[in-house]
């Protein structure tokens, strides 16, 4: 049997990595533009509850049903974290097909009625009573997306908190009728946030590039730190 070439057996496959300098570009330019404009998505969010008040007015006052038993909106953080609280017992199902429309609704779907419970409670117990602080935890942790994946810096830690962030936002606000949330704007939130983790972004652009190679060498020389952080970028 003939002896294989050491640097064949180490050269990528073609159809799993990229065979030529022209893949390669472009599969840096779509990560890049993936990355960039995810991170872009949670820039544009940051102002419509930027602290110290978040826009929550009377005190921070949430959302509750009016004298018709309408949805009463108040803008600003506030309003929103109680349309979540306020849609947290109303069960809901998020990917759903209408494959074949019959009496008993779609075909296909997933029940998150569980999920919608256990993030109820967290609003109420947690995140209302400290609303003065936390409002400060979620803008931050917005601010941080943005900044990582915009500049693939810990890129694969912004992609986590995406994930995170995108996930809770898809339980509490995907598919609720009023204001209506089309469910596949969280859906295809949380699918591209999974991507972005998975992928690492910053190993093709930004900072990451530069700091990886620095992490690995002090990881070598005994680091613990240093390996640490190479998990997040």
């Amino acid at each position: 049997m003939a002896e294989r070439n050491p640097e064949e057996s180490r050269r990528p496959r073609d159809g799993i990595h990229s065979s030529s300098r022209l893949d390669g570009s472009l599969m840096v330019i779509a990560i890049a533009i993936a990355s960039i404009g995810m991170g872009y998505l949670f820039f544009t969010q940051l102002w419509w509850k930027a602290p110290p008040d978040f826009r929550c007015e009377d005190g921070y006052a949430f959302s509750e049903a009016g004298p018709d038993g309408e949805l009463v909106q108040r803008p600003g953080l506030c309003g929103w974290i109680g349309i979540e609280a306020y849609y947290a017992d109303e069960p809901r199902e998020l990917f759903t097909a209408d494959v074949i429309r019959g009496n008993e609704g779609p075909e296909l779907s997933i029940p998150i009625g569980f999920a919608q419970q256990m993030n109820g409670a967290f609003i109420e117990n947690v995140v209302k009573p400290n609303i003065a602080w936390f409002g400060y935890v979620i803008w931050f942790t917005e601010a941080f997306i943005f900044l990582s994946l915009c500049l693939g810096f810990m890129s694969r830690l912004g992609a986590l908190a995406a994930v995170g962030m995108s996930l809770q936002l898809m339980i509490g606000l995907a598919g609720i009728p009023d204001p209506y949330e089309w469910e596949w704007s969280y859906q295809l939130m949380v699918i591209l946030a999974v991507v972005l983790f998975g992928i690492a972004p910053g190993r093709y652009f930004g900072l990451d590039r530069l700091l990886r190679p620095r992490l690995k060498a002090m990881s070598e020389r005994g680091s613990r730190f240093s390996r640490l952080l190479l998990l997040f970028t």
